[in-house]
């Protein structure tokens, strides 16, 4: 199955313009987001298990593919498109092992070794980022362009940039060939999700070659 990652977006109920987050997600899905990654730190299982069954009735309703952060073990209950983990998270190959071949599997890396593991791993695609500081990940490594643009040369998978990316910056990344953004404050922070979703769309689309809906 072909899947659509060029408007990627990454929760944070901490940054959301909205009241809750199933509005916010609803939004993004009407203003042409393509996949929904639940990404919630600091609550317990069980709120984030009950949030991903309310946030996975939105993704469903849109045709959407709703990607689990770090917890396979939710993806796995709720019934996800998928899991995205980090490289302090466990191993894609034993993630692999856990959630079968019928379901997504995404790593975050930021040089080629760790992009060619994943790929070996067993990687659906990859995360590839900071590209630029963002407040959501103080933390985060930066990612020079040059280090993107050598594990897009290297790597056949789907590759989706993240990272302070927004609409003034989201034309670069399509040129370099890069299948998506993934983006949290340039869409869940807007006052306007919505139109917000739809810039960010049609700066990203009218470079990449994808029809704009």
């Amino acid at each position: 199955m072909a899947y659509d990652y060029s408007i990627y977006l990454v929760t944070d109920r901490s940054s959301m313009s909205t009241m809750t987050l199933c509005e916010a997600v609803e939004q993004a899905a009407l203003g042409g987001c393509t996949m929904v990654q639940l990404r919630e730190n600091g609550i317990s299982s069980s709120e984030f298990y009950y949030l991903a069954k309310e946030v996975k009735k939105i993704t469903d309703r849109y045709g959407l593919p709703l990607i689990i952060n770090n917890r396979i073990d939710i993806a796995l209950s709720v019934d996800a498109a998928g899991v995205h983990i980090g490289q302090k998270d466990i191993p894609a190959d034993a993630a692999r092992k856990v959630i079968g071949q019928g379901m997504l599997l995404g790593v975050s890396v930021s040089d080629l070794q760790e992009a060619l593991r994943a790929q070996e791993a067993g990687a659906d695609y990859l995360g590839v980022g900071a590209m630029f500081p963002t407040k959501t990940k103080k933390d985060a490594k930066i990612v020079p362009m040059e280090i993107l643009c050598t594990i897009r040369q290297n790597i056949r998978l789907p590759i989706v940039a993240i990272g302070g990316i927004n609409r003034e910056n989201a034309a670069r990344f399509a040129e370099l060939g890069v299948d998506g953004l993934a983006v949290v404050s340039a869409i869940i922070a807007q006052p306007d999700i919505r139109r917000a979703t739809e810039e960010l769309k049609r700066a990203f689309d009218s470079v990449s070659g994808k029809p704009e809906a």
